[in-house]
C-alpha cells in the first residue's frame, strides 16, 4: 500500500468521522456478554468482592418537603424522559393526587446518585412531575373516580383538610448509590438495568425511550432534531403539521424515528459492531456523551448532507427497496424498511465527497439498485436477514460497492 493511497484513505476517514469518533472505540470496554468461564470459588471470590452488586438506599419524605427540594439547585435531573412525546396526561396525573388522597399505595420512584445528593430520575419521572405540577398549581384535576366533588381543583384552592391529608402523604424513593460503579460506561449499563428491571411506569417503553433517559446531552438533543428533518418525516411518513395526528404515528409516538438517526450514526462504525445492533446503539450512545458541540454540528451536517443527496437520487421512492408485488411484478415498495434505509444511508455517506458524480449518474444510480435489490435472494434488504455483524456487514458493503462502481463507470 503506497503512503500516497494511505494518506488518502486517513484523510477521507478524517471527513467521515467526527473528531470524538476517531478513537471512540479504543475508549471501548469488553462487551458485557463476553464472559470467560470461572469455576465456584472464582465466583465466589467476585461475589464477596461486591463485583455486580448494587448499592441502594431506601428514603420517605412528606409529600411538601419533597418537592420543595426538587427547587435546590442541581439536586434532581428532572429532564423530561419523553422531551416531544409526553405519555400522563391531566386524567392520569389526576388519578395519582388520588391516590395519594385515598392513601392508596404508590410505588416508589427510581434515582441514581450521580454524585453526593444529586440524582438523576431512572423511574418516576411522569410520577415527580406530577407532583411537582400539582404543588405549583398548575394541574387542575380532572377525571377523578373516588373524589369528583374535587374535579376542576387546584392545589391552592383545595379544602383544607383535603390539603392537609395530602401533605402528610409520602413518597418512597429508592437510591442507586453511584458507587455501584467504577466506570462511565459501567454506570450507564447499571443505570439501564435498573431502569429496565425496576420500571414501575405502567406503560413499557421502547428501546430509544429508555435511551432518550439514560444517556440524554447534546448528541441525543441532536437525534431527536434530525428526526424533525422534513426529508426524513416524508419518508417514513410521520405527519409533518399535525401534532395530533403525528403524536398517533408508531415510530413517532415510541421514538423511533430517533432510533433511526441513531442506527444511521452508529452503522457508520459497523466494523465495530458487537453484541446485537441493540446493544451497539447503546454503546455508541455511552460514547457520545464524550462528543464536543463540534462533534455534534458535525454529525448533523453529515447526516443532513446524506439524506439530500439520497433523496435527490430516490425522490418519493427513498427508503423503499425495488421488491417483487403480490403480482409477481417488479416495483418500488409502498413502505420504507430499516435494513435497506441503513444501506442506502451508510453508502451514501461514505459518498458525499462524490455527490457532484451520483447526481449526474442518478438513472445509472437507480438501474443498478434495481439490479443489487433483484439479485438479493435473502431479501435481506427488507429486514427478512439477520442482523448479526456478517450480516449487515455483507447488506452495507454491497450497497457500497454497488455504488463505487457506478461513481468509477464511464
Amino acid at each position: 500500500m503506497t503512503s500516497t493511497y494511505k494518506h488518502t484513505q486517513e484523510k477521507e476517514k478524517n471527513q467521515y468521522f467526527s473528531p470524538s469518533e476517531l478513537n471512540m472505540w479504543e475508549k471501548s470496554k469488553k462487551d458485557k456478554s463476553d464472559h470467560k468461564k470461572m469455576s465456584d470459588e472464582e465466583i465466589n471470590t467476585k461475589y464477596e468482592s461486591g463485583q455486580s452488586r448494587i448499592l441502594m438506599e431506601l428514603n420517605r419524605e412528606k409529600l411538601p418537603s419533597f418537592v420543595d427540594a426538587l427547587k435546590k439547585p442541581d439536586y434532581m435531573d428532572l429532564r423530561p424522559f419523553f422531551q416531544r412525546r409526553p405519555r400522563w396526561k391531566p386524567e392520569q396525573q389526576s388519578l395519582l393526587i388520588e391516590s395519594f388522597i385515598i392513601n392508596l399505595p404508590v410505588p416508589s420512584v427510581i434515582l441514581y446518585e450521580k454524585k453526593y445528593n444529586s440524582y438523576e430520575v431512572i423511574d418516576g419521572q411522569q410520577r415527580i412531575t406530577a407532583l411537582r405540577d400539582f404543588y405549583d398549581d398548575k394541574l387542575i384535576l380532572t377525571g377523578l373516580q373516588l373524589w369528583p366533588e374535587l374535579n376542576g381543583r387546584k392545589y391552592s384552592n383545595l379544602p383544607k383538610e383535603i390539603k392537609a391529608g395530602i401533605d402528610r402523604r409520602t413518597l418512597s424513593s429508592i437510591v442507586v448509590i453511584t458507587e455501584s460503579a467504577k466506570t462511565v460506561e459501567d454506570a450507564m449499563y447499571l443505570k439501564r438495568l435498573t431502569f429496565e428491571r425496576l420500571n414501575t411506569g405502567g406503560i413499557e417503553l421502547s428501546n430509544q425511550e429508555i435511551r432518550n433517559c439514560l444517556y440524554h446531552g447534546q448528541f441525543n438533543d441532536s437525534l431527536i432534531e434530525l428526526a424533525d428533518h422534513p426529508i426524513f418525516k416524508s419518508a417514513w411518513g410521520i405527519p409533518d403539521s399535525d401534532l395530533r395526528e403525528r403524536e398517533q404515528n408508531n415510530l413517532y409516538k415510541k421514538m423511533e424515528d430517533v432510533e433511526l438517526v441513531l442506527r444511521f450514526f452508529a452503522l457508520r462504525h459497523y466494523e465495530n459492531f458487537k453484541g446485537t445492533l441493540e446493544s451497539f446503539m447503546d454503546l455508541y450512545m455511552i460514547q457520545s456523551l464524550d462528543f464536543s458541540k463540534e462533534d455534534t454540528a458535525f454529525l448533523s451536517d453529515i447526516f443532513k448532507e446524506t439524506i439530500n443527496i439520497a433523496y435527490d437520487i430516490y425522490g418519493e421512492h427513498l427508503f423503499r427497496p425495488y421488491i417483487l408485488d403480490k403480482s409477481k411484478n417488479w416495483n418500488w415498495a409502498d413502505e420504507p424498511y430499516k435494513a435497506y434505509y441503513d444501506a442506502v444511508m451508510v453508502a451514501f455517506s461514505k459518498n458525499l465527497s462524490n455527490a457532484q458524480i451520483l447526481k449526474q449518474k442518478k438513472n445509472q444510480v437507480i438501474d443498478a439498485t434495481q439490479q443489487l435489490l433483484k439479485a438479493d435472494q435473502s431479501e435481506s434488504f427488507r429486514g427478512k436477514g439477520k442482523n448479526t455483524k456478517t450480516d449487515i456487514q455483507k447488506r452495507l458493503n454491497s450497497f457500497e460497492q454497488m455504488l463505487s462502481q457506478v461513481i468509477l463507470s464511464n
